[in-house]
């Protein structure tokens, strides 16, 4: 696990002052979102969807393995006048808990091992924004390991218990991508 926190903090000191944008999924359907309740920006990286879920009035917590990152969410969203509670934490080691918030988002992030704890933390009502490299790579973005990208229709399959809100992995919105929002009943 040190190795893999080494990693992402090396990648993120080298991005530190570039601009940080929410994935498109979520920028894209922020009126879903409740205008209550609990968000977690799950493996949150810099932060870019926190940030959103907090201006939108969520209680927001970010997640992510790299302390450099989360030292940097941490000081955009006190200079923003935003209260984010910003987690070091190995998600894969220690899920959310079971029915805890109303919004997760993941975003370029894939542990399958993680996708039934994810459902379950969602609370009746809770929305899960997802949006992940799909295929294999053919642009040069994203992971060249196959077990780090979706197969198609693998959100469609996994969460067929959560009411489809949209879909996405047509490469129509940004190539070699999966795009998913999904409702627990």
């Amino acid at each position: 696990m040190e190795e893999l926190r080494q990693k992402w903090n090396t990648r993120y000191r080298a991005l530190a002052g570039q601009s940080v944008e929410p994935c498109q999924v979520l920028a894209s359907h922020t009126g879903l979102l409740p205008q209550t309740g609990t968000a977690l920006d799950l493996a949150c990286g810099r932060g870019g969807n926190a940030m959103l879920l907090a201006q939108q009035g969520l209680s927001t917590s970010a997640w992510d393995i790299s302390g450099v990152a989360i030292n940097e969410l941490q000081k955009r969203a006190q200079t923003a006048g935003l209260s984010i509670d910003c987690c070091i934490s190995d998600v894969s080691a220690k899920p959310p808990a079971p029915a805890l918030f109303d919004v997760i988002v993941v975003s370029y992030f894939l542990d399958r091992g993680l996708l039934n704890n994810l459902e379950h933390a969602l609370r009746p009502g809770g929305l899960l924004y997802y949006q992940t490299f799909i295929g294999e790579q053919r642009d040069g973005r994203g992971p060249r390991n196959p077990e780090f990208r979706l197969k198609y229709n693998e959100l469609l399959n996994h969460f067929s218990g959560l009411k489809l809100v949209y879909y996405d992995e047509s490469g129509q919105n940004i190539d070699g991508e999966c795009l998913y929002i999904g409702q627990k009943p």
